[in-house]
């Protein structure tokens, strides 16, 4: 079977850089590069913890970089550190928080891919002066995400 994209590299400075409310995403891997399979983001500091959500397409793997993290996932908690990793399947509520607030590094693997469009999306509504809690729920409803109490 042939493939249907090229093999890439991407070095440690590089990827889609998106910036909002003092976050940055990088976009190691997106729709794009890798053919639809999956999507590969790196949350750098600062950043909030992400609250109790679901996805409804996407399945979800965290990668522990730097510092320790909390992932919450159906109820169970996964308290992690560098090299540790917990996976979240779409459907499923979960959550991720650092331990010492705005600290720590994680990549985040998605799929299928397309997700990053949820950042790129916010990045857009920052650069445009939209940001908000509109911004928020309008690219949630369109990426499949419900946010829960």
């Amino acid at each position: 079977m042939a493939p249907t994209v090229p093999g890439f590299a991407v070095d440690r400075d590089g990827g889609e850089r998106l910036e909002f409310a003092g976050a940055t995403i990088v976009v190691r891997a997106s729709a794009e590069t890798t053919g639809g399979s999956f999507t590969v983001i790196e949350e750098a500091p600062p950043l909030l913890d992400t609250p109790l959500h679901v996805h409804a397409r996407e399945d979800e793997i965290f990668f522990i970089l730097e510092g320790e993290h909390v992932i919450t996932c159906g109820g169970q908690e996964f308290r992690l550190g560098p090299g540790g990793m917990a996976f979240a399947p779409r459907g499923v509520p979960h959550a991720q928080r650092r331990v010492v607030p705005g600290e720590g590094r994680l990549l985040i693997m998605t799929s299928p891919a397309g997700f990053e469009g949820f950042f790129r999306e916010l990045a857009a509504a920052e650069r445009d002066g939209t940001l908000g809690p509109e911004a928020y729920a309008a690219a949630s409803e369109r990426y499949g995400i419900s946010w829960r109490s």
